[in-house]
């Protein structure tokens, strides 16, 4: 599978490191590791590795894992260089500002990094097919949005294969190993899909975004983050300060037009603390960052894609997380797979109303619930065997259809207790499926 048609020597002396590693047995390796050097020629030119993100933990581990003898690999980032990203991502220059992360951090690596063989894609990750996904043997994650960690580990699930008797085939595995950083706080996870728990398991670990009461933001703002969020949902559409654009977090124009009116509007009600920095911080939901955790974080991210990829030593079991506020902590867990998981369970999750329900009530739930944390869910189901659908958000033209059946209740929509529901939602690239079960009977009872 490596794309290069000369073949790296594993004999060099700048993989000696790695033959001493590899071709010896130690005392921590895994009891049925046989040292052979076929491993890491396999490492240097056979193992395919995607990277995802291109940020300041993805220029960590493009740079960890080249340095470290995996070569082959593809990074996907759909972000631009900023002037504020130059500070720890260290990939990139000032006359890269406005290029592709991708493009700028994969032709660093690949110039600097000899026989590196680094391939960028410039877009985002729902716009790459199954096949794209199962050619790579090992995925690294190292972005700062959940919804886009969601995406990919239901992706992998997806890529499982399974026999007429039900047993997992292993070749249609791809591991996944997880960075996430927030200050001087991070964590590392190693996902094996079918096997541990998936992302989706632990997924109240992730705390909702936050988000600001309407009514506090429109007429008791007691906080500057009150004051730009006016801005970002009010003014900017009622003033139309740049002619019909929507907001660009990457535009200083307009970050500095909400800045100026967020002051305003600060001033009005004596509100300190809008500076532009926060602003900026509360337009592109920007995670403090600091490099020294990226570099920890990407260091034990890119230890497990190596243990993972030459079976040396036992991976990590499965969950780490660090911190640094005060000294250095870190604490290694195993997290459990969670038998009622929508992803991995392969079952349908069973949803409790009552028929008097609305379905806005139903939607509101699968948004609001810690365990599902659904962005924008599409519902459709199927009566008297043709399929109906309940709402649709995707589609503008589709949603202004469906929208009156929300106050409607779930009885008056024709559902039935046992129906079953399929949704559709961004966190996903598959469709997930719900049981619905009604509980007036339960009270009868």
């Amino acid at each position: 599978m490596c794309d290069t048609e000369e073949r790296h020597d594993p004999n060099q002396s700048r993989w000696s490191h790695l033959r001493n590693i590899l071709g010896r047995r130690g005392m921590f390796n895994q009891e049925d590791f046989i040292p052979d050097e076929s491993i890491l020629d396999c490492m240097l030119n056979d193992l395919k590795i995607l990277v995802i993100g291109a940020g300041g933990l993805g220029c960590e581990l493009l740079k960890d894992l080249t340095l470290s003898g995996l070569l082959n690999i593809h990074v996907i980032d759909m972000d631009t260089i900023d002037l504020s990203n130059l500070n720890r991502q260290f990939l990139f220059r000032q006359s890269d500002i406005g290029k592709p992360k991708a493009e700028v951090a994969a032709a660093f690596i690949n110039q600097r990094v000899p026989g590196a063989n680094v391939k960028p894609h410039f877009t985002k990750i729902q716009e790459k097919d199954d096949d794209f996904y199962r050619d790579f043997h090992i995925v690294v994650c190292g972005v700062d949005s959940i919804l886009a960690r969601r995406w990919i580990n239901g992706m992998l699930l997806s890529l499982l294969e399974y026999d007429s008797d039900g047993k997992l085939d292993q070749s249609s595995v791809r591991i996944l190993v997880d960075g996430g950083t927030e200050g001087f706080k991070g964590n590392v996870r190693v996902i094996t899909p079918g096997m541990s728990a998936c992302l989706e398991c632990t997924l109240d670990l992730y705390p909702p975004q936050v988000n600001y009461p309407m009514c506090t933001i429109a007429h008791t703002p007691r906080q500057p983050e009150h004051c730009v969020e006016y801005i970002k949902m009010f003014l900017w559409e009622k003033e139309d300060p740049f002619g019909g654009l929507p907001i660009d977090g990457d535009n200083t124009q307009h970050i500095e037009w909400i800045f100026n009116s967020a002051q305003a509007r600060a001033r009005e009600y004596g509100i300190q603390g809008v500076t532009y920095r926060l602003t900026q911080g509360v337009i592109k939901r920007i995670i403090p960052a600091v490099a020294s955790t990226n570099a920890v974080i990407a260091a034990a991210c890119v230890n497990e894609v190596f243990k993972c990829a030459t079976q040396c030593y036992t991976p990590m079991n499965n969950y780490m997380v660090f911190n640094d506020v005060n000294g250095v902590y870190s604490y290694t867990f195993a997290a459990e797979r969670n038998s009622r998981c929508l992803v991995c369970s392969q079952q349908p999750r069973t949803l409790n109303f009552t028929t008097d329900a609305q379905l806005r009530q139903l939607i509101d739930h699968l948004q609001q619930d810690p365990t599902l944390q659904m962005k924008n869910p599409s519902l459709t189901t199927i009566i008297d065997g043709k399929t109906k659908t309940l709402y649709m958000t995707g589609i503008p033209s589709l949603e202004v259809a469906t929208r009156p059946n929300l106050p409607k209740t779930l009885k008056e929509l024709g559902l039935v207790d046992g129906h079953e529901l399929i949704c559709a939602d961004v966190t996903s690239p598959t469709s997930l499926r719900f049981i619905l079960h009604y509980t007036d009977n339960d009270m009868a009872e």
